[in-house]
């Protein structure tokens, strides 16, 4: 946690930023890993922080004047995963594969998670996204899936302002 901290206080000037730290530490809480079966590694938070990124994404794209605030998020989200994949010895080489894969596999839960938020049901796109493709046990995607639909839901009674200074609903 200490580089994440270190990250977020050298970028805290951009936009953005507060939100994007918000977002983090919510893909980080423990019940998403202990409750709802996520796998606590590398992928695994990758995929949580990304699943909770992508319900504020949705929310932010809903607002007339979200589309720039939107950008700077993804952005601050693709300057997080180069400097995670730096910290962990990815080299300069390869490191912008690397994250243009991550932006596709984001792109894709965009998708993946609007699609589900429609049809009503999420968990397709959770287990496909989420847990890759292991089916978890019935609980721990019900939890998963309420919690994210809850806090999608939830998003929806913040402003836009009070989504980029990180204020983000319980």
């Amino acid at each position: 946690m200490g580089l994440l901290e270190r990250l977020l206080r050298r970028n805290a000037d951009l936009p953005a930023a507060e939100l994007y730290k918000a977002v983090v530490e919510r893909g980080r809480a423990p019940h998403w890993y202990l409750d709802g079966g996520v796998t606590d590694s590398i992928d695994g938070r990758f995929d949580m922080i990304a699943a909770v990124l992508v319900m504020v994404l949705l929310r932010v794209e809903t607002d007339p004047a979200g589309a720039a605030p939107g950008a700077a998020l993804a952005e601050r989200f693709v300057d997080d995963m180069d400097g995670q994949l730096r910290e962990i010895g990815i080299g300069d080489v390869v490191v912008g594969k690397h994250v243009s894969k991550m932006m596709g596999m984001l792109g894709g839960r965009l998708g993946a998670y609007r699609s589900g938020i429609e049809s009503g049901d999420l968990g397709p796109a959770l287990v496909r996204n989420l847990y890759r493709g292991h089916t978890p046990a019935d609980a721990a995607l019900a939890h998963v899936r309420d919690r994210l639909m809850a806090f999608r839901a939830a998003l929806d009674t913040v402003t836009l302002d009070a989504l980029l200074a990180g204020c983000l609903p319980q």
